[in-house]
């Protein structure tokens, strides 16, 4: 179940949050480990030193991803449309950053604000669909002037009550409709949403951009409940060919650990994360 087509990468909110100049150095220590794909969470547009990080990755080669964050105003399917502008202007910006640093995928659950989660009508959730439809559309097509293709998350239920599942996230993209946005997967949604990750990986297939290869709880890869062995197989089996990138927190950071709800450390240190986690799937994935 080898595919060294796959490239091991780790997110800077591994060890940081929100990521600034200060973080920079983390794409070296990444580097260093033997990751080759880094993915830059944008948390503030303003905050990203788009100089610096390509000097770092001159000197420390690293194949670059951007990840969104979608706060409470950053909300394409809100009944306000100052927020779905908003979020559409959040995502232009970081668009931009993309082009800039040559990334060539913006990734994240853009469609909504994360946390919101409710029950609702069944005509309200059709609204928010649309919603979330049109805006993603809008925001494709800008993705596709910047040479950048969208990867659209599912969340767990306790994240979100839009996408939860690959199924979802397949009609979803396939309503839109553009080659400009296509499917992002996350390991530990899946271990809470999915009743076979491996069908869940089949059925996104060609769509398929980027995978978070995260723990069900969040701690190390390979120290907790996913079935890793499925989802080596489910990737081989439809050639993917993208990064399969370590997510996690830090509870040092208050404002993003009570939005993951990491209540306590999930390992002995955040580098035992990045380097075990490393070594653990790199014996998965290219062994």
């Amino acid at each position: 179940m080898s595919d060294n087509r796959i490239s091991i990468g780790v997110n800077g909110w591994v060890w940081t949050s929100p990521f600034d100049t200060s973080a920079v150095h983390l794409i070296k220590q990444a580097h260093e480990i033997g990751f080759t794909t880094f993915t830059v969470p944008v948390e503030e547009p303003e905050l990203i030193d788009v100089a610096a990080i390509k000097s770092m990755v001159a000197d420390y080669p690293m194949e670059l991803v951007v990840s969104g964050a979608y706060g409470p105003t950053r909300d394409l399917t809100h009944d306000d449309p100052k927020f779905r502008q908003e979020s559409l202007d959040y995502i232009g910006k970081t668009l931009s950053i993309c082009e800039q640093l040559g990334a060539k995928h913006l990734v994240g659950p853009a469609y909504s604000a994360v946390g919101k989660r409710r029950q609702i009508s069944a005509e309200q959730k059709q609204r928010e669909w649309e919603l979330a439809v049109k805006g993603l559309t809008q925001a494709g097509k800008m993705a596709a002037d910047h040479g950048v293709v969208m990867g659209i998350e599912p969340l767990n239920r306790f994240e979100t009550d839009l996408i939860n599942t690959s199924a979802q996230v397949k009609q979803l993209v396939g309503d839109i409709n553009l080659p400009s946005v296509k499917i992002h997967l996350d390991t530990f949604h899946m271990s809470i949403e999915e009743q076979d990750v491996y069908q869940a990986i089949v059925s996104a297939g060609d769509d398929l951009v980027y995978v978070d290869t995260s723990e069900s709880h969040r701690g190390t890869p390979g120290e907790g409940l996913v079935h890793w062995d499925k989802i080596a197989k489910a990737l081989n089996d439809i050639k993917y060919s993208g990064a399969c990138v370590i997510e996690t927190f830090t509870p040092a950071c208050e404002a993003i650990a009570d939005a993951a709800a990491i209540w306590r450390p999930l390992a002995p240190s955040q580098d035992h994360i990045a380097e075990q986690g490393f070594k653990f799937l790199s014996a998965l994935l290219h062994s």
